[in-house]
């Protein structure tokens, strides 16, 4: 499907690229790491049948320029914008938004749940990167810097295949983007996602309004293990999506079949 709206929004210290597909229920897409918003065009196309689906450039990342320094704290930050864009495609909302976020996507996605729960119909989280849940936080946290230093010493490329270690000692996966943004997303992502910790007595509050998701192929991933925790911790199960980390754009067609699914029932 055409997209049928693009735009940009003005925030606090950049600009958000964004586009609208479809009709019906505001359905809206949060990539993590690198990506942007073409990583989701195969789903959104799909998924544009019934739902107005929004994706966006997170700031600093392809066509989403910042005006001011990078997003400090990154969560509070990212989850800002996200707010306001669903402030600008539907105002106050009506609690009718529904949300998909992926890897860091996913814990804006939570976020978004607890900072306006009214708002929220339903938010599926696959695969955050919330380390800081693990009992081996700080095992990771040096980790990651250890590749931050990797980048800094070495280089993106030597950096990035380091980096393939939470991912089944595979090479971080290769997405379709509109510029690459491994450069940002080693100085500015990577490190703060990965910190992060969601409010685990908050989110039970409105666990009703939550999915916990994951790849059937990343089962055994260490990208895998906060959900897994996360989901433990809230009593709640957790749903396997085809294909691994990145099953949205590897099999897009299943994926959104089930997605879609899950977004009727919630």
């Amino acid at each position: 499907m055409d997209t049928l709206e693009s735009g940009m929004l003005a925030v606090p210290g950049a600009r958000l690229y964004f586009e609208v597909r479809g009709t019906g229920p505001l359905l809206l897409l949060i990539p993590g790491g690198a990506s942007d918003a073409e990583v989701f065009r195969d789903l959104a196309d799909e998924l544009a049948a019934r739902h107005r689906v929004v994706t966006y450039d997170p700031r600093g990342i392809s066509r989403s320029p910042l005006d001011g320094p990078p997003p400090e704290p990154w969560l509070a930050t990212q989850t800002d914008d996200a707010a306001r864009l669903l402030d600008h495609l539907e105002g106050s909302g009506g609690g009718a938004v529904r949300l998909f976020g992926s890897c860091a996507g996913g814990q804006i996605a939570l976020e978004l749940v607890l900072r306006d729960p009214r708002r929220i119909r339903l938010a599926v989280a696959h695969e955050p990167p919330a380390m800081g849940l693990l009992p081996d936080a700080a095992r990771y946290a040096a980790f990651f810097d250890e590749v931050y230093a990797t980048y800094r010493r070495e280089g993106v490329p030597a950096a990035m295949d380091r980096l393939g270690a939470v991912f089944g000692g595979r090479p971080a996966p290769s997405l379709p983007e509109a510029a690459d943004n491994s450069g940002f997303f080693l100085s500015h992502v990577m490190r703060p996602s990965s910190r992060c910790a969601p409010d685990v007595s908050a989110l039970a509050d409105v666990a009703d309004r939550i999915v916990l998701a994951g790849g059937r192929e990343s089962r055994t991933h260490d990208v895998h293990r906060p959900v897994a925790v996360l989901a433990r911790e809230l009593g709640r199960e957790l749903v396997e999506f085809p294909g691994g980390h990145v099953g949205y754009a590897k099999c897009p067609a299943a994926f959104a079949a089930q997605l879609a699914d899950i977004l009727a029932a919630g």
